[in-house]
């Protein structure tokens, strides 16, 4: 079973006898073990039985409750463009999930590009990598993916709650997308809730509601994902007024491929079709070649990805149709003042 099926399954999009009477209950039975061995693990940290290292400078988490899906990659480029326009020195710290043997993941390849200069290190062992970084003369250490990554202290976690599907279906994995229960967000210091123009008023009120009840509501920002310009694999960029109502083919490998057919649409893109492949697909010369008979197929004046996808490409056309990344910037709507106060108060 592939990734795409699998969601299909535990959304409830797909609704056969083998889903209803087969796979969702072997699925609530594997998530019944996990939800086990989870609040054990958090009981070992919070019980202090787990060794917890400490490093010498700052440690900002960014996390969030589920599999991914989030627009973490856009926040930690933020915060770490907000802490250099401060005069400090960032060091990333990440796993390095799904890069191939020798090579990294399309998470680092996009932030080296929106993060020019920034050392990045990737290690599932994030505790030496946040010693090295030290030093070699970090100041600040962002924690990407760092919500369950427990064994590195931290001065700031910060969770993102995607507001289209907060819970990830409601349950834990493998029966939902949930990595740790609801509760967990006591842990958190200031949750962000993301994609907030991709759902309604009142959706986004009983959110917000039902988090006040595990963090203060002054803990609580809300932002979106803005499209700013277009970008090809030559870093040559395009404005959207000027592709504005231009029909397009689509293809992306993320947490959440329906939230980037919408913000393709709100641009005002005409999308004859989407092609979603699992989270942090490498693509092949097969992959590219479907992409691209679909696409001229579709009649389409453009085929448009993701910056994350983008870089895992190296052809700016596909069957001679111009392919282009759709660069996202981060903007805080609400909250903004008082997370910038809490990240002011890390390097007074």
């Amino acid at each position: 079973m592939d990734e795409v099926e699998y969601l299909r399954i535990i959304s409830g999009q797909r609704q056969d006898w083998r889903a209803r009477l087969f796979y969702k209950p072997c699925f609530r039975f594997l998530s019944l073990l996990y939800g086990a061995g989870v609040r054990i693990r958090n009981r070992m940290f919070d019980w202090r039985l787990r060794t917890v290292r400490a490093v010498e400078v700052p440690v900002v988490s960014l996390g969030n409750l589920t599999t991914g899906g989030t627009g973490k990659t856009p926040f930690v480029a933020y915060l770490t463009q907000w802490f250099q326009n401060h005069q400090r020195q960032v060091a990333l710290l990440s796993r390095g999930y799904r890069a191939l043997p020798g090579e990294v993941n399309d998470e680092k390849l996009l932030l080296d590009r929106l993060c020019p200069g920034v050392p990045h290190f990737q290690n599932p062992n994030r505790c030496d990598s946040a010693v090295k970084a030290v030093q070699q003369g970090a100041q600040i250490l962002i924690l990407d993916d760092g919500f369950q990554h427990r064994k590195l202290a931290r001065n700031l976690d910060l969770v993102l709650i995607d507001a289209v599907c907060p819970w990830g279906y409601g349950s834990l994995l493998p029966r939902g997308l949930l990595r740790e229960p609801k509760s967990s967000l006591r842990r958190a210091d200031f949750v962000i809730l993301t994609r907030v123009d991709q759902c309604s008023a009142l959706e986004l009120e009983q959110l917000r509601e039902e988090l006040t009840s595990l963090v203060p509501d002054d803990r609580i920002a809300t932002a979106t994902f803005q499209p700013r310009a277009l970008i090809n694999v030559t870093d040559e960029t395009l404005s959207l007024e000027s592709v504005k109502g231009k029909r397009v083919w689509a293809f992306c490998a993320i947490g959440n491929p329906a939230g980037f057919r919408l913000t393709l649409e709100q641009a005002g893109f005409d999308v004859a079709g989407l092609q979603v492949f699992a989270d942090h697909h490498h693509y092949t010369s097969d992959d590219v070649q479907e992409i691209g008979v679909r696409a001229k197929a579709a009649e389409v004046d453009l085929i448009l990805t993701t910056c994350k996808d983008l870089v895992k490409t190296s052809e700016p056309m596909f069957y001679d149709v111009p392919v282009w990344g759709i660069e996202i910037g981060v903007e805080i709507r609400e909250g903004r003042e008082f997370l910038e106060q809490i990240l002011q108060g890390l390097i007074k």
